[in-house]
Order: C-alpha cells, then sequence, then structure tokens
C-alpha cells in the first residue's frame, strides 16, 4: 500500500488549493473526496466574486494578500460594489467605514447622485453608498481547475467517490477506510471536509471547533430592462440582500443564513421569494422570470473565522475548514498559510501580513 506525507479530506477549493501547494513543497498528497467530482458542493455553487470586506475585518489580510496572486493568474475580472443604505442607515455605513478603513480595504463614501449614475433604476429612499472599487468577479471554475492541475503536476493523487468512513492510527500512520471498502494511507490526515468537517473529527477523537453549515440561496433572473454588464454588485448594509449582473442575467440573492445539517442544499421557495421581493424594494426593474435557482452550504466556526493548523490533541491531525463564503477569494493565502504551518516553512511575501494564531484551532481548546 501507498503511503502519502497527506492525506486531504474533501477537493473542494480548499482542498485542492492545499494539495497544489503541499505537493509543490515536496511533500506526496492524496485527496480524498465523497462526491463524483471536486467542487461539488460549495465550490461549485459560489457567487463568484472576490469583494475585500467579506467575512470582516480579521478576514480581510487572508482577501488582500490573495488579491495580487488572483490577479496576475487572470482570476478576476474588474467589477466594484456598492453597499448601499436607506434613510436612518447613516450611522451602520458610518460604523462600516470605521471598521474597514483600517484594514487597509479600498472604499469610499459616496452620495445618492453617484449612487444614481452606477445602479440606473434604483428608488429614491436609497440614499447613500460605500464604493469598494476593487471588487472583482473571480472565475471559480478555472482557479479551482489551476489548483487541481498544479496539485496533478507535482504528484498529488486524486481519489473520487472516495467517502471517509473510518481512521484508525496504528504505528503513528493513518489508515484510511473508504465507504467503498478502499483503504489508504497517510501520515497526516488534514480535515477540508467543509460542512462535514466535525463529522471528520468527530471519527479520530477531536474536539469538534463548532463548524455550522448555513444555506445560502441564489436566484438566476430575466430582468427588464435588460441588466448592463458594468453595473457593479450591489449589497445591502443591512445584510438583507445582494445581487450582481451575470451573462445579461441578474443573480440575486436574499443574504440568507439558515443553519443546516451537512446535505446537498436545495433552495426554498420563500428564499426565492424573499429575494425577488426585496430586489423590488431596491430597483424599478421588472422581473420577468426565474431562470435558475440553486443553493450552497456555507460552513462557519463558532467565531467564524477559518481554521487553519494542526489539531492541538490529536497528533497527524490537521485543520483545514471553516471558511464560510470567503473560502474562494481568500484560497491562494490561505493554502500557503497552512503549508507553512504543515511543513514548517517561514513566511513568504504572500503570508508576511497574515497572523496564524488568528485561525488556529488551538483557540478552542
Amino acid at each position: 500500500m501507498t503511503s502519502y506525507d497527506f492525506a486531504i479530506i474533501g477537493a473542494g477549493i480548499a482542498g485542492s488549493s492545499l494539495a497544489a501547494e503541499l505537493s509543490e513543497g515536496g511533500a506526496s498528497v492524496l485527496m480524498l473526496e465523497a462526491e463524483d467530482r471536486p467542487g461539488y458542493h460549495a465550490t461549485g455553487r459560489s457567487a463568484a466574486f472576490w469583494e475585500e470586506c467579506y467575512g470582516g475585518p480579521e478576514i480581510v489580510p487572508l482577501t488582500l494578500a490573495s488579491g495580487e496572486y488572483l490577479r496576475e493568474g487572470g482570476f478576476l475580472r474588474q467589477r466594484g460594489a456598492l453597499y448601499i443604505g436607506r434613510e436612518g442607515d447613516e450611522e451602520l455605513l458610518t460604523a462600516f467605514m470605521q471598521r474597514f478603513v483600517p484594514t487597509g480595504a479600498t472604499i469610499e463614501h459616496i452620495g445618492g447622485a453617484e449612487m444614481q449614475k452606477r445602479v440606473p433604476g434604483i428608488r429614491q429612499t436609497w440614499s447613500d453608498a460605500i464604493w469598494e472599487p476593487k471588487c472583482a468577479d473571480i472565475d471559480v471554475a478555472g482557479l479551482h481547475a489551476h489548483f487541481l492541475s498544479g496539485s496533478k503536476q507535482h504528484g498529488a493523487r486524486l481519489q473520487c467517490r472516495a467517502k471517509v468512513v473510518g481512521l484508525s492510527r496504528p504505528a503513528g500512520h493513518w489508515e484510511i477506510s473508504t465507504a467503498q471498502g478502499e483503504t489508504f494511507r497517510a501520515g497526516k490526515i488534514v480535515n477540508a471536509a467543509g460542512a462535514w468537517a466535525d463529522e471528520l473529527a468527530a471519527l479520530v477523537g477531536a474536539r469538534p471547533v463548532g463548524i455550522t453549515p448555513f444555506r445560502r440561496t441564489v436566484v438566476q433572473v430575466r430582468v427588464d430592462p435588460t441588466v448592463s454588464e458594468n453595473l457593479p454588485l450591489v449589497l445591502d448594509i443591512r445584510g438583507g440582500f445582494y445581487f450582481k449582473p451575470e451573462s445579461g442575467r441578474l443573480w440575486l440573492s436574499p443574504h440568507d443564513e439558515v443553519p443546516s445539517v451537512p446535505c446537498d442544499a436545495a433552495p426554498e421557495e420563500l428564499a426565492v421569494a424573499e429575494a425577488i421581493a426585496r430586489l423590488e424594494e431596491v430597483v424599478d426593474w421588472q422581473v420577468e422570470a426565474v431562470e435558475h435557482k440553486w443553493a450552497g452550504l456555507r460552513s462557519f466556526a463558532s467565531d467564524r473565522r477559518p481554521v487553519y493548523g494542526d489539531d492541538p490533541d490529536v497528533a497527524g491531525f490537521a485543520w483545514f475548514a471553516g471558511q464560510g463564503g470567503f473560502g474562494i477569494q481568500t484560497s491562494p493565502a490561505a493554502a500557503r498559510l497552512a503549508r507553512q504551518l504543515l511543513l514548517g516553512e517561514g513566511k513568504d511575501g504572500l503570508t508576511e501580513n497574515l497572523d496564524a494564531e488568528l485561525y488556529s484551532p488551538a483557540r478552542f481548546a
């Protein structure tokens, strides 16, 4: 039986990015994916944007550190973002500026007239906004393929249809059993199982870190007038919706965050109706048809920070999980930081401004 240095459980954006980094660092890597193809769940259902303030101030360093990598790789297309507010939201907008200006995010407060230019048809009740010029669309499929290709190029192995059902550690190495009856061996397990991360930890007796999946719904609608591709990403400062153009259509979310069991998430009709109702409160466009709808799971630890590094109690077990809705936009820096932690390497230009302690699983001990 081949023995690998690392067995990464999960081959979405988390597992694939880390596999690319570890294998490039000289480690032998096995990725085990439960589904028929990698990226089936959260990665394949992303709303696909890179937004500097998304996830909060403690996530901004990961996002900013990943920006240059993504731009140089051709994975970003500039769009810009607007956080919009109604009358009475002035304090929320001011508080947003106070939270994020110190992080280095590029944002500015703009008035209603400028907002009207950027979002034609916006209703007069929306009077104020914050403009984020560097927000961009992400080529999620291209980025995921890039990481999978890089890991393969450096010798990593991807095994799909390999749901892990048993883990034991005789003689200092892990024996990994799958539902398909296969057995694999590795020196260290890395938990990149997304919504199933705490379930995987339970198999080895590790302390759960409170990874909770939350359902997020996205709806593709056709509207009149046809959506301009120059429209920015538009987000409610109160967190009630966001929308963006996509190939002549509008991608719209009610920004729902409903706790869920780990599953193949499906959209609920109430969430779809709420999304459309909230859009109609923002703009005078006519929704002509709902063309597509889907839901994905965004998984967070209890403090909503990601979890990277060795488990404090279980030898040979590490975490790379809890990346919520920001896992794709932070993947280059997050994977590099995790590689450095797991291989004992020093920081480099991509990670020099990151505080690994913020994301350590030891904080839950």
